[in-house]
């Protein structure tokens, strides 16, 4: 979970954008490093091998104020889309403090969505951790498609807790800073809840 950096007075915070291959993981944190204060930022780090592509960067952001006295460094990381690249997401859910499921709305993609959403569960559970349990969000990426599912599908799909949801698309920045103060913010209270 969240480390202590007493030296910086930081508490570092771990966010996995988790979803099927192609459905826009990596295009949120592009968008979001983009727009991100470069002084507040780290660099963007993308690990590729010749089939799948990990990307992270952290960044601190000003206006969220602090815990106790520490600012809150919150670190973002995308996993690889395809399910064969198992074994890279387990590694990268390690130490996770909070999810965003990064859904692509359209029709043709359910499948990939479902399956994807239990292979979430499944790693995470394998690691201690129970998405009931997690700050978690959902986004509906990609409404500017044609044929997308209608959302009210896609929640009860995809979103059975009822955690907060958005639509989006990450292309041109809709709705990505909504999912990610959302999940920032449950990660917060999250913090403070448990004295992080």
């Amino acid at each position: 979970m969240s480390f202590i950096n007493y030296l910086s007075r930081e508490i570092n915070c771990k966010i996995v954008y988790y979803g099927p291959g192609l459905c826009g993981k990596t295009t949120n944190l592009q968008y979001i490093y983009n727009k991100t204060n470069p002084e507040a930022k780290g660099k963007m780090i993308s690990l590729a091998t010749e089939t799948e592509r990990t990307l992270f960067f952290d960044f601190l952001p000003l206006a969220l104020g602090e815990i106790r006295g520490f600012k809150t460094r919150f670190h973002l990381y995308t996993v690889p889309g395809q399910v064969f690249y198992d074994a890279s997401r387990k590694l990268i859910l390690k130490g996770v403090d909070g999810v965003v499921f990064v859904a692509d709305s359209q029709i043709a993609r359910m499948e990939a969505n479902l399956e994807s959403m239990e292979n979430l569960r499944t790693n995470l559970a394998e690691q201690g951790y129970s998405l009931d349990k997690l700050p978690y969000v959902v986004q509906y990426n990609k409404r500017d498609m044609p044929s997308v599912a209608p959302v009210d599908e896609l929640r009860r799909l995809l979103n059975p807790g009822a955690v907060p949801d958005f639509e989006a698309v990450a292309s041109t920045g809709v709705g990505v800073f909504e999912t990610l103060k959302s999940v920032a913010k449950l990660v917060l209270t999250e913090l403070k809840r448990s004295g992080g």
